[in-house]
């Protein structure tokens, strides 16, 4: 079995704090969440998923010199096409 390799967290964490909202981990595979609610509204998960796109776009600009809206393109491409036809619906559990 694999190691887990976890993400350090933001830089401004040690001074500004903060409550994680989001974690996703792949094992074989397969996508696994763990998240917060976070929101009262939920169409604030709209502006999250826009800011992680582009910090997506940066690193694959960053490591790769793929074009910031190439990659914005291609995940938005695949974002609507599973929206409107899922792959794999998963599953949600509540934990405390």
């Amino acid at each position: 079995m694999a190691a887990f390799e976890p993400l350090e967290p933001p830089p401004s964490t040690a001074t500004g704090g903060g409550t994680e909202i989001l974690r996703g981990v792949v094992i074989e595979g397969a996508l696994h969440i763990s998240l917060r609610r976070a929101f009262d509204d939920p169409q604030a998960w709209g502006m999250v998923l826009a800011d992680l796109t582009r910090h997506v776009a940066r690193i694959y600009k960053t490591e790769n010199n793929t074009p910031e809206d190439r990659t914005i393109e291609r995940i938005r491409n695949l974002y609507d096409a599973e929206m409107d036809a899922p792959t794999d619906l998963g599953t949600t559990q509540m934990r405390s």
